[in-house]
C-alpha cells in the first residue's frame, strides 16, 4: 500500500480536509478517510486532486509548435492552409522521431496535470502511403513512448479512407493515414495486441476521422470493433466542412450523425464548434462527450463551442490538447471559459450556483475524460484508478486559499509551475514539477528533431 495524505483534497462529496488516500499494487485506490492524522512514511501533499484525461492528442503535430505562425502566400491563412503544412511535414516522420515526438509529448501531459493520454492515432503507414512491415509500426511506437513515460494511454486508431465525402482519392499529405476497411480491422487488432507491452489500465477504442473521410458503413461498424471501447469522431469543425457534409448527405453533421447512429455515452465528438442551438441540446442529450481543444480550436480560428448551451443541457465535455502547440491543462480550461465571456460579454459565463467557474470545469473534464477515454478515473473514490495530482499549497497564489478558490487561481491566475505531482494508475510519475524521466527524454527529442528543422 501507498498512501498520501494531503492538506485538502477534492472528493466526489466535496473538498475535505487532512485526507489520506490508500493505493493498492493494482494502482488502483483502496481507501479515503479524512480527518486523519499523517503518518511518517505517508507522502504528504498539499492540494490534491484528481486528475484528468488527455482526450484529444495528435502527437507528431507537437514537432511543428511555432513553426506556422507566417502568412503563407494565400491572402487568408486558415485551418485549410495549415493543414497542407502538416501534411509537407508529417510526411518526413519517421518512427523513431514519431517515439521521440510522442515520448515528450506524453511528458508534458503528465507535467500539465494529466493522468492519460487519449491518442487519436492516424500516422500510420510510410511515406508514399506504403504499410510497413508490421502493420501496427507506429502505433507501436506510441506503446513504446508510453512505456518510457508511465501515463495512462487510451490509443484510437483512426479510419481514413477518403479526401473528402465524394469519395475522392486521399491526397499525397494523407496517403500515409489510408486503409480500406479490411486492413483497417487487421490494424485494430494488431494495435490492441501493442497494448499488452504495457498495464493493465491501458485501453483501445476506435476513431472514424470524420463525415468526410470514411463511409456510413464505415460508422456502423466502428462498435463492433471498438469492443466496448470508446468512439471518437471529429464532428463540426468547420464551416467548410458542415457545407460539404450538408451538400453530400442532405444534413449537417451533427442532425446526420444522430439520425444515423446509435450515439451515446460511448462516443467522445471532437471540437463541435460548427453547432445550432438545436444541435447542441441535440447532442447533449444523447449523452455523448464533447471533446474540447480550446487552444487548438483558437490557433485554428475553428469558432467557439457553446459551452453554456452546452453545460446547461448537461452535456459532458472533456479537453485535449490535439495540435499540442501548448500543453497546459489549465490554460484549456482558462482559453474554453474566456472563449464564452468574449462571445456572450459576460463573466464567469460556466460558473452555476453550486460551484465557482473552476470548480464546474475541472470536475466536468475529470467526468468527461474518463468516459472518453474508456477508464475507471477522474474521481478520488474507492475503486477508481489512482489517476492524480497535487498542486502545491505553497505557491504564492495558492497559499492561505481553501475549496473551490484553489481550482480558480490556478486556472486564471496559475500555470504549470502549481503542479507538483502526478501519479497515473498510482505511477508517481511526476514530483517537485518535473517527470522522473525528463532529461532522457528531451534529449532524445532534440537528437530526433535536428533533421527535421527547417521542414516547413
Amino acid at each position: 500500500m501507498t498512501r498520501i495524505w494531503a492538506e485538502q483534497a477534492l472528493l466526489p462529496s466535496g473538498w475535505a480536509r487532512d485526507v489520506a488516500v490508500e493505493l493498492d499494487a493494482a494502482g488502483c485506490i483502496a481507501s479515503v478517510a479524512d480527518g486523519q492524522e499523517p503518518r511518517a512514511d505517508d507522502y504528504r501533499s498539499g492540494i490534491l486532486l484528481p486528475a484528468p484525461a488527455n482526450a484529444h492528442s495528435h502527437a507528431f503535430q507537437r514537432a511543428m509548435a511555432g513553426l506556422t505562425e507566417s502568412r503563407g502566400p494565400d491572402p487568408r491563412d486558415s485551418f485549410w492552409t495549415w493543414r497542407k503544412l502538416m501534411y509537407r511535414f508529417l510526411d518526413r516522420l519517421d518512427p523513431d522521431q514519431v517515439q521521440a515526438i510522442a515520448a515528450l509529448v506524453q511528458m508534458e501531459m503528465l507535467e500539465a496535470g494529466y493522468a492519460t493520454n487519449v491518442e487519436f492515432h492516424y500516422l500510420h503507414h510510410a511515406p508514399g502511403g506504403v504499410p510497413y512491415d508490421t502493420l501496427s509500426e507506429m502505433a507501436q511506437r506510441i506503446v513504446a513512448a508510453t512505456n518510457e513515460t508511465g501515463i495512462g494511454l487510451t490509443i484510437l486508431p483512426v479510419h481514413y479512407r477518403f479526401g473528402g465525402c465524394d469519395g475522392r482519392e486521399l491526397t499525397a499529405g494523407q496517403i500515409r493515414f489510408g486503409n480500406d476497411p479490411d486492413r483497417f480491422a487487421r490494424l485494430v487488432e494488431e494495435s490492441r495486441a501493442a497494448l499488452g507491452a504495457l498495464p493493465d489500465d491501458a485501453r483501445l477504442g476506435v476513431a472514424p476521422h470524420s463525415l468526410r473521410a470514411v463511409t456510413p458503413e464505415d460508422i456502423a461498424r466502428a462498435p463492433d470493433l471498438a469492443q466496448g471501447g470508446p468512439l471518437h469522431m471529429h464532428l463540426a469543425e468547420q464551416v467548410a466542412e458542415v457545407e460539404e457534409v450538408q451538400a453530400a448527405l442532405g444534413a449537417r453533421p451533427v442532425e446526420w450523425l444522430l439520425d444515423n447512429a446509435q450515439v451515446d455515452g460511448q462516443w467522445c465528438l471532437i471540437h463541435c464548434t460548427q453547432m445550432q442551438p438545436h444541435e447542441t441540446e441535440a447532442l447533449a442529450a444523447s449523452g455523448a462527450v464533447a471533446g474540447l481543444c480550446p487552444i487548438t480550436e483558437s490557433s485554428l480560428g475553428d469558432g467557439i463551442f457553446d459551452g453554456v448551451r452546452w453545460l446547461n443541457a448537461d452535456g459532458r465535455i472533456a479537453v485535449g490538447s490535439d495540435s499540442n502547440i501548448r500543453i497546459a491543462l489549465s490554460e484549456e480550461l482558462r482559453t474554453l471559459e474566456y472563449s464564452q465571456r468574449l462571445r456572450d460579454r459576460s463573466r464567469a459565463a460556466l460558473a452555476n450556483a453550486q460551484a465557482s467557474t473552476g470548480r464546474r470545469l475541472f470536475e466536468a473534464v475529470c467526468a468527461g475524460g474518463a468516459r472518453a477515454s474508456g477508464r475507471d478515473s477522474g474521481r478520488i473514490a474507492p475503486g477508481a484508478l489512482g489517476d492524480l495530482v497535487a498542486l502545491d499549497a505553497g505557491h504564492v497564489d495558492l497559499t492561505g486559499q481553501s475549496g473551490d478558490i484553489l481550482l480558480d487561481c490556478w486556472i486564471f491566475a496559475g500555470n504549470d509551475a502549481m503542479v507538483r505531482d502526478v501519479w497515473s494508475a498510482g505511477r508517481h510519475l511526476v514530483q517537485g514539477g518535473r517527470h522522473h524521466a525528463r532529461d532522457r527524454i528531451t534529449a532524445a527529442y532534440a537528437r530526433a528533431m535536428a533533421p527535421l528543422r527547417g521542414a516547413l
